[in-house]
């Protein structure tokens, strides 16, 4: 068994999409489980649709039909015939879409946002699927809900383990005896009373990982835009280098600081069982790309993770008391209850800051239960940059042109939150 998955990026369009067959036909020669993400940008456009409903702004129809406009095209380009049963699945999937829209508005922002969020994955398996068997790739459409299960968590569903490999044991692996390629969504699970969760932001790749835990699978293959595991985002950095291996050790260190690759969940299952995760190339499939196992061998190539969109916040007692540890459990309780993931946290005499992201349906009422307690002061617009094997010549350079908010630095890591000199 092994399990391969796809990002957004690699089902972009019908040219993409194609792209994947070709893949599939060439590297799933065995028993593969297919885990595919929302097509694009589908993920933003579900986020964006889910605040318009929850704000009842007038633009959610147009969101709405931009995505059904985005998802038909590529379903016409795909298949010359009207009449494929695909395009009825579709239509199914933007009426059940529209369901989520008529229902009574809660103030449980995150179930709403998971029950309209999870259908980029569900119409992108679909599609994906459908054009399998177009192309003669027989293969499985399977809905993950039915074996990924989860708590009542909604934006950060907590996965059941024992349940969901009980499930995987008697509903996914008996599939592979009369095919050999299933295709199924990640992201997405679902609760005992048939609710969807989701994983957290860019969790398909823990769901690849989650299945080949449970099918004890010997590799998981994260397909991307990029030619490996690099030692900064392109993006940001002009002279990147691919790192041909990682630890499980090197690779957890860096998706804990943000590295956009791989996500933070990721590794711990395939830890658990010595399970290899290759990062390669859909644009180059041929090429090696990383590699992530077990070693001694930890790597020491500088690499750099550059987040933004950061707010920096400053707690302290409003007695001009210590930040005792009192104090720290009331924060950190506060953090836990509204799903707030610290990036960065330093402590002084009188104060706490933490380096967050900045999700507005999270951080204000975080923010308002701390004011009940504390003075809470932040900096929005700011940036977190984390530097592995550093050296002060890098420092010093990267840091160049901007206020240095705070900075901290272990033996093999530095983080510093940056804010541009012209910045409020």
């Amino acid at each position: 068994m092994q399990v391969f998955k796809f990002g957004g990026a690699s089902v972009k369009d019908a040219t993409a999409i194609k792209n994947v067959v070709k893949i599939l036909q060439t590297f799933a020669t065995e028993k593969t489980i297919v885990v595919i993400s929302a097509m694009g940008k589908t993920t933003n456009k579900l986020e964006l649709l889910a605040q318009a409903y929850f704000k009842g702004t007038d633009d959610l129809h147009l969101i709405l039909d931009d995505l059904k406009s985005f998802h038909f095209n590529i379903l016409e380009e795909l298949f010359p015939d009207r009449s494929d049963k695909v395009f009825d699945e579709i239509e199914n999937l933007f009426t059940e879409i529209t369901w989520c829209l008529e229902e009574p508005i809660s103030e449980n922002y995150n179930y709403h946002y998971d029950q309209m969020v999870c259908m980029g994955e569900l119409l992108s398996t679909k599609i994906v699927s459908a054009y399998l068997n177009y192309s003669g790739v027989e293969n499985r459409w399977e809905d993950a809900r039915n074996f990924v299960q989860t708590d009542n968590n909604y934006r950060e569903g907590k996965v059941d383990y024992d349940l969901s490999q009980q499930l995987v044991n008697s509903q996914l692996i008996p599939l592979f005896s009369s095919v050999s390629l299933v295709v199924t969504q990640g992201f997405i699970g679902g609760t005992s009373e048939n609710y969807t969760t989701t994983l957290g932001r860019e969790g398909s790749d823990y769901t690849a990982a989650l299945l080949a835990y449970f099918t004890n699978a010997k590799q998981v293959t994260i397909w991307k835009d990029v030619e490996g595991v690099l030692n900064a985002d392109p993006k940001y950095f002009k002279n990147t280098s691919k790192i041909d291996e990682l630890t499980y050790h090197d690779a957890i260190e860096l998706t804990y600081f943000g590295t956009s690759v791989i996500h933070p969940k990721t590794i711990k299952p395939l830890q658990n069982k010595n399970i290899l995760l290759y990062v390669k190339s859909f644009i180059h499939p041929q090429a090696p790309g990383t590699v992530i196992k077990k070693s001694v061998n930890r790597v020491n190539v500088t690499s750099y993770i550059f987040k933004e969109n950061q707010i920096l916040i400053s707690i302290q007692p409003k007695d001009f008391s210590f930040i005792a540890e009192d104090n720290m459990g009331e924060i950190f309780n506060a953090l836990g209850k509204f799903k707030v993931h610290a990036n960065m946290i330093q402590n002084s005499a009188i104060s706490l800051s933490i380096c967050v992201d900045n999700d507005p349906f999270k951080l204000d009422p975080l923010i308002s239960s701390l004011q009940q307690s504390f003075k809470v002061l932040y900096n929005k617009n700011v940036q977190l940059m984390t530097i592995r094997n550093y050296n002060q010549e890098i420092i010093n350079s990267l840091s160049e042109g901007k206020i240095v908010l705070l900075e901290q630095r272990t033996r093999n890591t530095h983080q510093m939150v940056l804010q541009d000199e012209t910045s409020d």
